[in-house]
């Protein structure tokens, strides 16, 4: 089962769709996004796909936002909402219906980013925390052939689409398995999401650098590699490495 979100944006301007998607679409968390163009259609996506979030313009003709939500709060397990619109006015409405957040149009990176930190901790309040899992080797494949390696040797892991590449001081090898699968398998065992994509053993770091941009980056000589850390994950990076 992927950990990612499948996402429902419903809103009955088509501009406002495409803006959302694509900055729903640079969020790691993000799998498959659907759309629709009002409430009508956007109940026969939530039959048909069961998203796990919704994205839900209030204003629309017909069927409002609000009426919409009131209806799927009787599913038994209801798609958790975030309400996006233009008139602040509703987000007292908005609450009252349990949503997570209320994100003002035109929306901005920032604030949407703090609308999908609150939906992870809605999703993660929805079942039990999963018992931690002591990974001692990792199933690779290079040049056609399949071994296993101590997840001891691992210095970096960058995605590449539904794939992964392991970085060893051996070389490199590929995963069958996403990034994000594999932030959740090893985090117990001293791994950091340091970018969307890249994950690092954070006991191959031995020095970080600011690039030009302002940016972090972490050195890791076992390897003599340099690994980005995003903006949104420096704060996180840096108290790990005891910088803050």
């Amino acid at each position: 089962m992927s950990d990612q979100w499948n996402v429902l944006i419903v809103d009955d301007e088509p501009p406002i769709r495409a803006e959302l998607r694509y900055l729903l679409s640079q969020d790691e968390r993000i799998g498959t996004i659907f759309e629709a163009g009002g409430a009508t259609e956007a109940v026969e996506r939530i039959l048909a796909s069961r998203p796990d979030v919704l994205f839900l313009d209030i204003q629309m003709p017909g069927t409002s936002g609000i009426k919409l939500a009131e209806t799927l709060s009787n599913l038994k397990t209801p798609p958790v909402v975030v309400f996006v619109t233009a008139f602040a006015e509703y987000a007292a409405s908005a609450f009252e219906l349990d949503a997570v957040d209320y994100v003002l149009k035109p929306v901005e990176t920032g604030r949407l980013e703090k609308a999908l930190d609150k939906v992870s901790t809605a999703m993660a309040a929805r079942g039990p925390a999963p018992r931690a899992e002591r990974v001692m080797r990792l199933s690779v494949e290079r040049g056609g052939k399949r071994a296993f390696i101590p997840v001891s040797d691992i210095v970096y892991i960058e995605a590449k689409a539904d794939y992964s590449s392991v970085v060893t001081a051996a070389g490199s090898y590929l995963v069958n398995e996403s990034i994000s699968s594999l932030e959740r398998r090893l985090a117990s065992q001293g791994f950091l999401r340091v970018h969307r994509s890249y994950l690092v053993n954070l006991d191959d770091v031995h020095d970080v650098e600011v690039s030009r941009s302002g940016l972090l980056e972490l050195k890791v000589e076992r390897v003599g590699a340099t690994v980005p850390v995003s903006r949104r994950r420096t704060a996180e990076v840096k108290e790990r490495l005891g910088l803050s």
